[in-house]
C-alpha cells in the first residue's frame, strides 16, 4: 500500500486540472454504483451504455472497474487491472458466494445484479437506503477540503480516494466485441486509502492542489466503506468531484 504523501500528491495532481471553482461536486448521493465490466465480454456493452445513462443522474455516483480475467480470449482490456478483478472477488467472498461474472453492478457495496438488466438495476437502486454518513467536498484556492461527518455508534470505516476518467471510446479489434467501438464512463484509474473514519468525531483532510495527474484522470470519488474480516463491506458515505 502506498504512503499517505503519495496519495496526497496524486489527489493534488488530479484536482489541479481546472480552476478551483470549475469542478462538479456530488454529495450525499442515494447510491454508489460499481460496474465490473470488460472490453472482452460481449454482454458488457449494454451494461456500459446503461452506466453512461445512470452517470447523468445527480443522485448517483458511478464507477467502472475493468477486470482482466477476460483478456485471454483475444482482446486485452485497455483499462483492465488485476486490482479491479480482486475487488470483485473480495465482494463475492464477503457475500459468501463463489460466482464471478461480468457485467456485474454492485450497489452501495451491499449487493450485486446483472449490470445489463435495466429492471434489476433500477430495482436495486430504488431499494437502496440513502448513504448515512455525510461527505462534503469543497474546492478553494489550491486546496481540496474533505470533511466526513461523525455518526456516534457507527462502525469504523476506511476512507478511500478513487480516481477515474469520465469518458473514453475504444475501438475493439479482437475478441467477442471485435469490430465495435464502445463508449465508457467513470473508468477507474486508481484506488488508495486516504485514512480512517472516526465515527465519534468524523474525519477531515486538506489536500493540496499541485499539478496534473498523469494518465488522463479528471475526477475523484471519496468512499467511506466498512471492512469485515478484511473484505469490503457496505459503503456508508461518498462524494465525488469532476473537473
Amino acid at each position: 500500500m502506498k504512503s499517505l504523501p503519495w496519495i496526497l500528491a496524486a489527489a493534488a495532481a488530479l484536482l489541479a486540472a481546472a480552476p478551483a471553482t470549475g469542478g462538479e461536486i456530488r454529495q450525499q448521493p442515494k447510491a454508489v454504483l460499481e460496474l465490473f465490466t470488460s472490453q472482452g465480454c460481449n454482454s458488457c456493452p449494454d451494461a456500459d451504455a446503461l452506466l453512461i445513462s445512470l452517470s447523468q443522474r445527480k443522485d448517483l455516483i458511478t464507477l467502472a472497474y475493468h477486470v482482466d480475467y477476460w483478456d485471454y480470449i483475444g482482446w486485452k482490456d485497455t483499462f483492465g487491472a488485476a486490482a479491479n478483478s480482486e475487488r470483485q472477488r473480495d465482494y463475492v467472498k464477503a457475500w459468501g458466494s463463489s460466482r464471478i461474472f461480468t457485467p456485474q453492478l454492485v450497489v452501495n457495496g451491499r449487493s450485486g445484479v446483472v449490470g445489463s438488466n435495466q429492471k434489476d438495476v433500477t430495482g436495486a437502486i430504488n431499494g437502496a437506503a440513502r448513504l448515512s454518513v455525510p461527505v462534503a467536498l469543497e474546492l478553494g484556492g489550491d486546496m481540496l477540503e474533505v470533511s466526513v461527518g461523525g455518526k456516534p455508534g457507527g462502525r469504523e470505516a476506511v476512507i478511500w480516494i478513487v480516481t477515474y476518467t469520465d469518458k473514453a471510446a475504444v475501438q475493439i479489434s479482437r475478441g467477442e466485441n471485435a469490430g465495435k467501438t464502445v463508449d465508457y464512463t467513470s473508468i477507474v484509474t486508481g484506488k488508495q486509502v486516504l485514512g480512517m473514519w472516526e465515527p465519534e468525531n468524523g474525519s477531515h483532510f486538506r489536500l493540496p492542489l499541485a499539478e496534473l495527474m498523469e494518465g488522463g484522470s479528471n475526477g475523484a470519488v471519496i468512499l467511506v466503506q466498512e471492512e469485515r474480516d478484511g473484505l469490503p463491506g457496505p459503503i456508508v458515505g461518498a462524494a465525488s468531484v469532476q473537473l
